[in-house]
Order: C-alpha cells, then sequence, then structure tokens
C-alpha cells in the first residue's frame, strides 16, 4: 500500500522515462514506450522452421529449431539496450529483453516441447568481471513467461577466450572449438539454447554440439541476429 502511494510522488521528481527516446512513461510502463517497443526490428523468424538464423546452423549442428528475435543493427535502439545490460549492469534490460523473447516464444506451436533452458556461458573471470552472464538473465526473463526450468551450470565453459569481436568466421570458429563440455546426460531431453546475438554462430554452434554429445534434442533461441 505504502509504495503504490509513494510512486506517484517519485515519479513526480524523478519521472520514469523510456531507455530509449527519453518519454515519460505512464506508471504501468516498465523500460520503453508503446512507439520505441513498435520500433524494435523483429525478424518473425520463429514462424517458419527455414529461416536466416537456422539455415546459418544448417550442415553445421543439428537443431531442431533456430531463431532470433530482432535484427541486430549497428544504428537500432536494440543496440542501445544491449549495451546497457552488457556494459553498464543494468539487469532489469536484459530480463525485460528476455521476457519480450519469452512471449515470442510462448505463441509457437513448440514451446512446450522444451524440457530445460539453458544459456551460453560465459568464462568465470569475464562473468565476474561483469557481475552476471547476460544469457542466463534472458533465460530467466524467457522461464517467467513459458514456465521451463533454467539450469545455468548445464553447459561449462572450460576455458578463457578473446573476444569474438573483430574475428573472421573461421577465427571465430578456431577460438571457441571444444571449450564447452556439458555436465550430465540429457537423453530425449529438448534443451533451448539461449544467446545474446548471433553473428556467425560460432559459439553458439558449439555449445549445442557439446548437448548434442549428451544426446540431447538442441534448439536455439537468440536475442539478436546480425543482418549483414
Amino acid at each position: 500500500m505504502l509504495t503504490r502511494l509513494l510512486t506517484p510522488l517519485v515519479q513526480l521528481f524523478y519521472p520514469h522515462c523510456c531507455e530509449v527516446c527519453g518519454a515519460e512513461l505512464p506508471a504501468a510502463a516498465t523500460l520503453l514506450c508503446f512507439r520505441c517497443i513498435e520500433a524494435l526490428p523483429r525478424t518473425g523468424f520463429e514462424q517458419f522452421t527455414e529461416n536466416p538464423v537456422s539455415r546459418l546452423f544448417t550442415g553445421r549442428v543439428n537443431t531442431g529449431h533456430a531463431f532470433a528475435v530482432y535484427y541486430y543493427h549497428h544504428t537500432s535502439a536494440l543496440r542501445q539496450l544491449i549495451h546497457l545490460f552488457k556494459y553498464k549492469k543494468r539487469q532489469d534490460v536484459a530480463l525485460w529483453m528476455g521476457r519480450q523473447m519469452g512471449l515470442v516464444l510462448s505463441q509457437t506451436t513448440w514451446a512446450e516441447e522444451i524440457d530445460m533452458l539453458a544459456p551460453v556461458p560465459l568464462f568465470s573471470r569475464r562473468e565476474k568481471e561483469r557481475g552476471y552472464n547476460q544469457s542466463a538473465l534472458l533465460c530467466k526473463g524467457i522461464a517467467e513467461v513459458i514456465k521451463k526450468p533454467v539450469d545455468n551450470q548445464l553447459i561449462l565453459r572450460r576455458q578463457f577466450t578473446s573476444t569474438q569481436t573483430r574475428k573472421s568466421r573461421a577465427e571465430r570458429w578456431q577460438n571457441v572449438a571444444d571449450i564447452f563440455t556439458v555436465n550430465s546426460s540429457l537423453k530425449d531431453k529438448h534443451v533451448l539454447l539461449v544467446d545474446d546475438v548471433i553473428t556467425t554462430g560460432a559459439t553458439t554452434e558449439a555449445c549445442a554440439n557439446a548437448l548434442l554429445t549428451q544426446e540431447a534434442r538442441v534448439s536455439i533461441c537468440a536475442l539478436a541476429f546480425t543482418w549483414h
């Protein structure tokens, strides 16, 4: 009751603004105004088994479904939001984006088949520096919507690798090949592998292959896909 009474007073002195355009938000809104939510570059890939993300992995790794929710452009508002949760410690932004991913997943015909969610892991040193794994936060947001368990320790990263930024596709693959391991048997389990941004797909592919060694069925859901 007290929180409900104080909220309008707090917003009077500290207006609740859209993270993208700065417009003042109504009390019921969270991070973005309706206009900025509508402007986020949705892919619609979840509606098609054959889409640019699934084709990226064709012949490389056997996936049930693979898609990204948004396109990633250097000039888009999505880039601004990703920057907030990757470099500005805005965990709330990652959770919010995860919920948007969950809403999209909930509209698919196959979401009920998922047994568990697993994030692409960070190396422990990098996660300690950041304070969290952003893909794990995306998983948490998705799970709040589709009501599936998350196992943040299912896939383990065995060694530190240099950043994938500015590496070629071949260099990205060499950078992550054979660095992931899975810590339990997953026979006949359908695992949804969650990543933030897919560019060449090298890291996601390496994680998926690790899951496949444990006889899992693997689907992939990314927040964004870099469109070339």
